[in-house]
């Protein structure tokens, strides 16, 4: 039976879950590679399972191993949380919070909030991600990050809350030069134009499925010229004349290719992003995410407001 004063065992295995990678994982762990394997092996041992395979050229999870995941992630955050309760002395909370959430919301949004609560909360170390805010939210549900910053969808999954920050709206973005005579430099104005818009559209997301619900509104099935990861990477193609695009203005707002985009003034305007800080209610618990929490101010009526 796997001892509950073991932390650090959890944390080592937490470090190469996460990077899987044993080298990257010693150095987070501040050990050789050797005693990370070993540290590895006994705890197997001591499960009865193997938590990873790995060979000379890779490391992934087992099913096992990611059952276990999601135990150490709770675990270690519980022991966290009752450190905290015996040793708390005027509010200097330590740990560590794991956030998730794009990298234009990593400087715009969350910039201000991490240099407000580095000054009131020194001892909290954040441990932050980036990716595409597409999988913010099946990040928090699957206790795979304590926050993420991401776009309120039309349904919130239960058992997680939202505090709101901020709205941006969704842009039709199309480029400034035309390289490419396919892509047109002006609005279109009926359907069967749009029909031969070349689209450079999101995989999946918020933005899609807002983007396929207008289209869909029009009767015109787009043209799909690319389906791309990321906000910025639609910027980018856009920007060299590859097609039209759709992305929050703040990703825009925040872009350095912005001077080579134009915006069109698309009636009906799709429903912006409503942008703010998820958690799972149960997460409200733990000192520290709570602590990151407050330094958004809201109304009590805006919070878990449906969109």
């Amino acid at each position: 039976m796997l001892s509950i004063m073991n932390t650090r065992a959890l944390k080592h295995f937490l470090a190469l879950a996460d990077s899987l990678h044993f080298g990257r994982a010693s150095d987070a762990c501040n050990i050789s590679i050797s005693a990370l394997s070993r540290n590895i092996r006994q705890l197997e041992e001591e499960l009865g399972v193997l938590l990873f395979n790995r060979d000379n050229r890779s490391v992934t999870l087992t099913t096992e191993g990611q059952t276990f995941q999601r135990y150490a992630k709770e675990a270690t955050a519980q022991w966290e949380l009752v450190c905290n309760e015996l040793t708390n002395n005027a509010g200097q909370l330590r740990g560590k919070v794991s956030m998730y959430c794009s990298v234009t919301a990593s400087y715009s949004i969350l910039f201000d909030l991490l240099n407000r609560f580095r000054q009131d909360y020194p001892g909290i170390e954040i441990k932050l991600h980036t990716g595409d805010p597409e999988h913010a939210i099946a990040r928090i549900l699957a206790s795979e990050e304590d926050i993420t910053i991401a776009a309120h969808p039309r349904t919130l999954p239960r058992g997680l809350v939202f505090k709101p920050i901020t709205v941006s709206p969704l842009l039709f973005i199309a480029p400034s030069v035309q390289s490419d005579p396919d892509v047109p430099m002006m609005l279109p104005t009926s359907p069967s134009q749009w029909a031969n818009v070349p689209m450079i559209l999101s995989e999946g997301g918020i933005a899609r499925q807002r983007t396929d619900s207008w289209f869909r509104e029009m009767g015109v099935t787009p043209r799909v010229y690319a389906q791309v990861t990321g906000n910025e990477a639609i910027v980018s193609m856009v920007s060299l004349g590859l097609g039209v695009g759709v992305v929050p203005k703040i990703v825009l707002d925040h872009s350095p290719l912005a001077d080579r985009i134009q915006t069109w003034d698309v009636q009906p305007a799709l429903e912006p992003y409503d942008v703010g800080l998820f958690t799972l209610k149960k997460n409200l618990k733990n000192p520290l995410v709570n602590a990151f929490w407050s330094l958004v101010a809201v109304k009590p009526s805006q919070e878990n407001m449906p969109q």
